[in-house]
């Protein structure tokens, strides 16, 4: 019997909760908003292409408009230039609204950690994220299985259970980047000189070579 078991009476009705039809319907009919920054951008095309057809878990209607979704998806590297705009679509989003982080670049910074100072080092910096999908590109697979636990985590609200709390905690940290050795220094007129003689290095080195 599984799930059914306790459910079913002798005249064959399934009884529910209202909270549990609530939560079968948002996890069944999950929004995502067509919105892609990079490279991981056209992995989510192929999860929504008719291959793996992500339409099965009813999460094919991507809408062009954050007013009409409750799944953002932040596929690629998000720069600080773009990061306020995430922001704002995410503050445009109705509630209940989840994140899935997909890629290397958009959970802490992938390649761009190091060197690219142009490059939010995870996207936790800028919205809540609920489920992180790692690879460089992720596979259709690994969106799909994220997914599917953004699915688990609908499912397992209870907001209209007694005794639960108004707010719920928003999950976020904060931090500093970590430079290299080459680029740091404590002392602040140091480090600024070792990063211009950094560039002045990059810039000698990117000349091209004398035939």
């Amino acid at each position: 019997m599984g799930w059914l078991e306790g459910h079913l009476n002798e005249e064959f009705v399934i009884t529910t909760t209202l909270e549990q039809a609530i939560n079968w319907a948002r996890e069944s009919s999950l929004w995502p908003m067509t919105f892609g920054l990079a490279c991981c951008a056209i992995e989510m095309m192929a999860t929504g292409a008719s291959r793996y057809d992500m339409d099965r878990f009813g999460a094919g209607a991507f809408r062009a408009t954050p007013r009409q979704a409750d799944l953002m998806i932040v596929a690629g590297t998000v720069n600080f230039k773009m990061a306020s705009r995430v922001r704002r679509l995410y503050n445009q989003m109705p509630d209940p609204k989840f994140v899935i982080a997909m890629g290397a670049c958009t959970c802490g910074g992938g390649p761009y950690y190091k060197y690219g100072y142009n490059v939010v080092k995870g996207v936790d910096l800028v919205v809540p994220v609920d489920v992180y999908v790692p690879g460089c590109p992720p596979r259709p697979e690994a969106l799909l299985e994220g997914l599917m636990r953004v699915q688990d985590k609908v499912r397992a609200m209870r907001d209209l259970s007694p005794g639960q709390p108004v707010e719920l905690p928003i999950p976020a940290r904060t931090g500093y980047v970590q430079l290299p050795d080459e680029l740091w220094d404590p002392d602040p007129v140091k480090a600024k000189e070792k990063q211009q003689r950094f560039a002045v290095e990059n810039k000698e080195k990117a000349k091209p070579a004398k035939a």
